[in-house]
């Protein structure tokens, strides 16, 4: 995926908060703001924090943000899935599956299989659309939905230093 300028420290902070307990009440960006004042002395009003994560999402930084669900008890089932994709491919590839709201991560690895990301679905002809998709935009049958035996994690936060 293509770089992106560099963070600040204050974007920093803010995403590493919003990741892990993002305030659940009437107006979470003041608590937001209030608990990085306190924690970081970052000295930011609601609308400030309001403009810096408008700003991290226009720049790509953020797709989303909303909460993550135990997918099982809900009626659905969330499956990790890989794609070989062609290095010319890998940000166009990338921007399909993240069009898909069902989809909850998205990354490049060093690996054969170069572009992984988890989809969530209620019927099973939902995944085998969406794969058939898949593989048709990619010229390519090798579009794998790797199903879990068994649920070691089941949340990532991503600690920015």
């Amino acid at each position: 995926m293509s770089a992106h300028p560099l963070l600040t420290e204050e974007e920093r902070l803010i995403l590493n908060a919003i990741q892990d307990g993002f305030p659940v009440e009437p107006r979470p960006y003041a608590a937001l703001a209030a608990t990085l004042r306190r924690r970081n002395g970052l000295d930011l009003s609601e609308a400030g924090i309001i403009e810096r994560i408008r700003s991290l999402k226009e720049r790509g930084y953020i797709r989303r943000l909303g909460a993550v669900f135990n997918s099982r008890p809900l009626g659905y089932t969330s499956t990790l899935c890989a794609a070989r994709v062609p290095e010319d491919r890998v940000e166009e590839f990338g921007r399909l599956v993240s069009s898909f709201p069902q989809v909850t991560h998205n990354y490049v690895r060093a690996n054969p299989l170069n572009v992984w990301f988890t989809f969530c679905y209620a019927r099973p002809e939902e995944l085998e659309s969406f794969l058939a998709r898949l593989r048709r935009e990619v010229g390519s049958r090798e579009v794998f939905e790797l199903a879990s035996r068994r649920i070691f994690k089941i949340r990532a936060v991503f600690n920015l230093p």
